[in-house]
């Protein structure tokens, strides 16, 4: 009973995707010659990867001091919350330094993952190889910045307090970008399964609950997900350039 309750739900979820399918993406990989790629996902990056630029964009090309718009009071706002995180947690010095990447990545990481909650679009960090491939580049990043700040004293946390704890040092960071990349892999792929099983359950839930009430709720709640997301992805980054980079007592 349970097999068959199982294969009925992925076939429903299969037609699903396959509705949603508007444009035509190959369902398998394509080979552009370095390798499989999943075509949507990659046109998905570069699409909002465009949204992001027309979105800064828009929202600085006029900026005021006495009347600013609505946008930039929006801009604003986020990049002042993302510095205070990172004053607080890197210092003055190192924050002003790194705020390009700090807002750059929690706006993208937004856009990306909100992006999926559109009929027939897909969030490019709903795929494993975007949000894996983040974490990476975090990752080499903290290791260079922590050489950078810190010399050869960056290798002392591997041998303290113990020579003995190097192998579990050696697994707690090569662990930080799976569990980073994972982390918000699994909810926004999680949000768009469960939006598709709830495409598919329309006459159902139509009938049950005199609308779309539970695909609205359950769309709202993907967009809070969404939101603290990006902002868990974003805190992490700085949190472990800190790790790294600052003298701990």
């Amino acid at each position: 009973m349970a097999a068959d309750a199982g294969h009925a739900s992925q076939d429903m979820l299969t037609r699903v995707h396959h509705d949603l399918n508007f444009w035509g993406f190959p369902e398998a990989p394509v080979d552009l010659g370095f390798g499989p790629v999943n075509l949507k996902t990659l046109v998905m990056t570069w699409v909002v990867m465009g949204l992001v630029i027309l979105f800064t964009v828009t929202a600085t090309r006029n900026m005021q001091l006495k009347r600013p718009g609505k946008m930039q009071l929006m801009v604003e706002e986020v990049f002042q919350f993302l510095r205070g995180l990172a004053v607080e947690n890197l210092g003055t010095q190192k924050a002003n330094s790194l705020m390009f990447l700090v807002f750059s990545l929690f706006i993208y990481l937004l856009f990306s993952n909100l992006w999926g909650l559109i009929p027939t679009m897909m969030s490019p960090t709903a795929d494993v190889n975007t949000t894996l491939g983040m974490s990476i580049s975090v990752f080499i990043l903290v290791q260079i910045l922590g050489l950078y700040y810190k010399k050869l004293k960056f290798f002392k946390h591997f041998i303290e307090p113990f020579v003995f704890f190097l192998p579990l040092v050696i697994v707690e960071e090569l662990s930080k970008p799976l569990t980073l990349g994972f982390r918000i892999y699994g909810n926004i792929y999680a949000g768009e399964v469960l939006i598709a099983v709830l495409l598919g359950l329309i006459p159902l839930t139509a009938t049950i609950f005199g609308g779309f009430v539970a695909s609205v709720v359950w769309l709202s709640f993907s967009i809070f997900v969404g939101f603290v997301q990006a902002f868990i992805f974003t805190m992490l980054t700085i949190a472990y350039i800190s790790q790294a980079t600052t003298d701990q007592h």
